[in-house]
């Protein structure tokens, strides 16, 4: 039997999943949709906020054009260098720097809206997540997360994937955090009541499913890792299932692809 990894050593793995490829060509693809979730949260001028596993910034900039005290937090030093270029592009002021989602170098209470897409829900440890999340909130601020569902593609995708590259033993499934009643027990236990939505994101590529796989393939870290850990004949395998996938729930008939992909909208407020 595997000796299960340290908790450094799944950190480390984490890292370097994130920082393969490139995650700012997958990014620009969820910028419409991570401008609107951020249109949601009620953010006003001087409004103190955190980004957490912010990527790209993909909610850090939208929030920072609307007058927010922006600071964005992400594991991988190469995504941060990225949003610093796009925040520089547009003369915004926001600080990014390394940080770890279940470990944040933040005051008590520091920050009157916490967020994170597609982000937070990666790291290993979800009740040390929530708390963390929970802890840098004031009491009366918002905590807002978008997590894929288990329901939703990416949550088959996700699956598809650890049938060939299994995760180590004993982690919980990120798409976990796109379960209802999970994301609300983990937030009720450090004292976040949560109201959830359901929405879809649209996967929208200007070409065939076929080269949709590529892409993630060449730009996704987590799609980039797992093929690397297997030997040729799996990953042909692999690649065919996801060129079913990506063709089973594309709606386009144009050459392109369009799939919708839900997410869990989640807004708790910090009792």
């Amino acid at each position: 039997m595997a000796t299960p990894p340290s908790l450094e050593q799944l950190k480390e793995g984490m890292r370097t999943v994130w920082t393969a490829g490139d995650f700012g060509k997958i990014a620009q693809y969820s910028v419409e949709e991570a401008e609107n979730f951020v249109d949601t949260l009620g953010i006003v001028k001087g409004m103190q906020v955190l980004d957490v596993a912010c990527g790209t910034g993909n909610l850090a900039i939208p929030a920072a054009r609307k007058g927010a005290v922006v600071t964005g937090v992400d594991i991988a030093a190469n995504l941060l260098r990225q949003a610093r270029h796009r925040a520089n592009e547009e003369s915004l002021e926001i600080t990014f720097e390394e940080g770890d989602a279940e470990d944040l170098p933040f005051r008590d209470g520091e920050f009157d809206l916490v967020m994170s897409m597609f982000g937070a829900m990666f790291a290993p440890r979800p009740d040390r997540v929530a708390a963390e999340l929970a802890r840098v909130c004031r009491r009366g601020g918002k905590i807002a997360m978008a997590n894929w569902t288990p329901q939703g593609f990416a949550g088959k995708m996700f699956r598809l994937g650890n049938q060939y590259a299994p995760p180590p033993a004993g982690l919980a499934p990120p798409v976990l955090w796109g379960d209802d009643a999970t994301v609300r027990a983990r937030f009720d236990a450090v004292g976040v009541a949560v109201e959830t939505k359901r929405r879809v994101m649209l996967f929208d590529y200007p070409f065939p499913p076929a080269e949709v796989v590529q892409f993630f393939r060449e730009y996704f870290g987590p799609t980039r890792m797992a093929f690397a850990r297997m030997d040729p004949a799996a990953q042909a395998a692999y690649r065919n299932d996801l060129e079913k996938l990506w063709a089973e729930h594309n709606e386009s008939e144009s050459g392109k692809t369009l799939v919708r992909n839900e997410y869990l909208a989640v807004i708790g407020t910090r009792v």
